[in-house]
């Protein structure tokens, strides 16, 4: 009952994540030396960052576990986690000092890749519990 398509998106956004941490990251930096970044408000954009990154770890982790050993309450609990990281994605999206273009492309795959994968855990727990 395990989804394949599941297992391969959790895979990607996985491989995604990194290269989208590391270029907001530089981001930042850029932002920080070229714009008159507020120095009140660098603090707050890179706690989100790293607070995101945090929250990845385990989301991917209970999302492989679940879909691989069928057991709904580890891609419910990932399934949560995601909400966490939309909100998240969202503020940095939206509401940070300074959004560039390149802030707005890497966050709408993020998110799209949120939406698909949030709809394939729906669909496996359905599965899994049926």
């Amino acid at each position: 009952l395990s989804s394949l398509p599941l297992q391969i998106l959790l895979y990607v956004n996985g491989v995604y994540y990194i290269f989208y941490f590391l270029a907001t990251l530089a981001m930042i930096i850029y932002k920080s030396q070229v714009f008159s970044y507020p120095d009140n408000l660098l603090a707050p954009d890179l706690a989100v960052l790293f607070l995101m990154a945090i929250l990845e770890v385990p989301r991917l982790y209970l999302g492989f576990k679940g879909n691989l050993t069928e057991a709904e309450a580890p891609l419910g609990l990932s399934l949560g986690l995601t909400v966490g990281s939309v909100v998240l994605c969202v503020y940095l999206l939206l509401w940070q000092t300074y959004v560039l273009w390149a802030d707005v492309l890497l966050n709408a795959v993020l998110l799209s890749a949120y939406g698909l994968e949030s709809g394939l855990k729906v669909t496996a727990i359905a599965a899994f519990v049926s």
